[in-house]
């Protein structure tokens, strides 16, 4: 096959007829598909460092094109010890592609703690298990499938559609910061790595999340020093007291509130979905950010406090040398998921405030950083549209995730970027980065309806 990386959307060969009538659902052969592309990419154990990840690639490659793809529409990049895979479907315009994202590598498994080994699929019937099959192996073969199933349906887009693999999301993402600004004046990015349903724990539809933001990552380290000396003679001062006492301070802390129109959008939905005090929280947070009772509530609930502001969160101390010398070094890491529009700098300003002239904040490792996206109207509406193949009429939330995916690296190049996921589940069922992955089997029709009206819509 050609590996060559696509470099020039405007140099590739165009198909100008017009499409096909599509079928109206997913047939079986589809679902079987989807099964075999699922569990044969569990068996590649992408793990940083292992090298694994440009033989997926190759198979994934080899699956599109035995599903219609073109040899030269097809090309693996090298980077590193990983790869990104980019396959091209050409549209009547090239102009305003459609980007599709995934990833390809997983985070590590220890064989010795799982019930079953963690990189073979297997099933009991109401779930699928193994590292990746949820995240994000599931939503990378729902997407791998659909455009074979397109290919197969004769389906011609309006525009480009250019499916984007990248190879280390899970660590340095290193293959999306180097290729999202290729990507410049793309029309969006749906990433298959974000979004979905939110079941009940009687499988009854809850609501619909759509991701269109994500807080920046930031990792900042506090060093305080010390001449030190030996345990039988205490001074005035001990590099650990100082820094326990710095870490109270940040402790202390509370950033200020914020909003957005995407937070707002996310709290005035989410407050018809939880009820009592805190669903009317969040209604009153939406209309009035400076509700400091509502906003007392919500910071005392992990699951909603890093929507309504900056949080910076102590996760590492390590000091002194000796267990009989007084410590010389001690330096504290602090994990900061920074509210959109905010600037990390002004973060580790706040910072150096707080633990006083007696320590230093560094900021070892920049981090990108991006606006949230604009909830586009036609979006919105091929959402909408996929979602009731599931579940008619259910409440779609935007969201802002304080966690991060390779949307990040393309919001910051300008592109609107939108975590929708088609997996319908229950939260107790997510395990994804933990023991015992799973999903459920039953999810995989629908999933693969909801990407083919999602594709249909938009690129039709």
């Amino acid at each position: 096959m050609n590996t060559k990386l696509l470099t020039s959307l405007a140099a590739l060969v165009l198909v100008g007829c017009v499409s096909a009538p599509v079928k109206a659902e997913a047939e079986q052969v589809d679902v079987d598909k989807a099964v075999e592309i699922l569990g044969r990419s569990v068996a590649f154990d992408t793990v940083a460092g292992r090298g694994k990840v440009p033989a997926y690639a190759e198979y994934l490659a080899s699956e599109l094109i035995a599903g219609g793809f073109a040899e030269e529409d097809v090309a693996i990049e090298p980077f590193g010890e990983t790869s990104t895979l980019m396959a091209h479907y050409a549209g009547r315009s090239a102009e305003t592609p459609i980007v599709l994202n995934a990833h390809m590598d997983v985070v590590e498994a220890d064989p010795a703690d799982w019930v079953r080994d963690p990189f073979t699929m297997e099933t009991d019937g109401t779930y699928f298990y193994g590292r990746g099959v949820l995240d994000n192996k599931y939503g990378l073969t729902m997407l791998v499938t659909t455009l074979i199933r397109l290919k197969r349906e004769g389906f011609v887009p309006a525009h480009d559609i250019i499916l984007v693999l990248t190879g280390d999301e899970e660590t340095a993402q290193v293959t999306a910061a180097e290729v999202a600004p290729r990507f410049k004046g793309a029309r969006m990015v749906l990433n298959a790595d974000a979004g979905g349903g939110t079941l009940s724990d009687d499988g009854t539809p809850r609501y619909y999340s759509l991701q269109a933001g994500e807080k920046t990552y930031a990792d900042f380290e506090v060093v305080i020093t010390n001449p030190g000396g030996h345990s039988s003679r205490p001074t005035g001062s001990n590099a650990i007291i100082d820094m326990s006492a710095a870490l109270e301070r940040v402790a202390a802390y509370a950033f200020p509130p914020q909003t957005s129109e995407l937070t707002q959008a996310y709290f005035r939905e989410t407050a018809k979905q939880v009820p009592g005090e805190l669903g009317a929280a969040m209604a009153r947070f939406a209309e009035n950010p400076e509700d400091a009772e509502a906003v007392a509530l919500l910071s005392a609930e992990p699951e909603y406090i890093g929507q309504i502001r900056t949080t910076c969160v102590v996760t590492q101390v390590e000091g002194g040398h000796a267990q009989n010398a007084l410590p010389q070094r001690v330096t504290a890491n602090i994990n900061c998921r920074i509210f959109p529009g905010v600037s990390p700098k002004s973060v580790q300003a706040k910072l150096q405030e707080l633990v006083g002239d007696g320590a230093e904040v560094n900021f070892p490792v920049e981090y990108p950083q991006s606006e949230t996206s604009p909830l586009d109207a036609e979006l919105m509406a091929a959402v909408r549209k996929a979602v009731d193949i599931q579940s008619p009429g259910l409440t779609i939330i935007p969201s802002m995730s304080a966690g991060t995916t390779d949307s990040l690296l393309f919001r910051g190049q300008g592109i609107p970027s939108y975590g929708v996921s088609g997996i319908f589940m229950k939260p107790s069922d997510d395990f994804a980065h933990g023991l015992n992955e799973r999903v459920p089997v039953d999810s995989i029709p629908g999933a693969l309806e909801h990407w083919h009206v999602l594709l249909t819509e938009l690129a039709g």
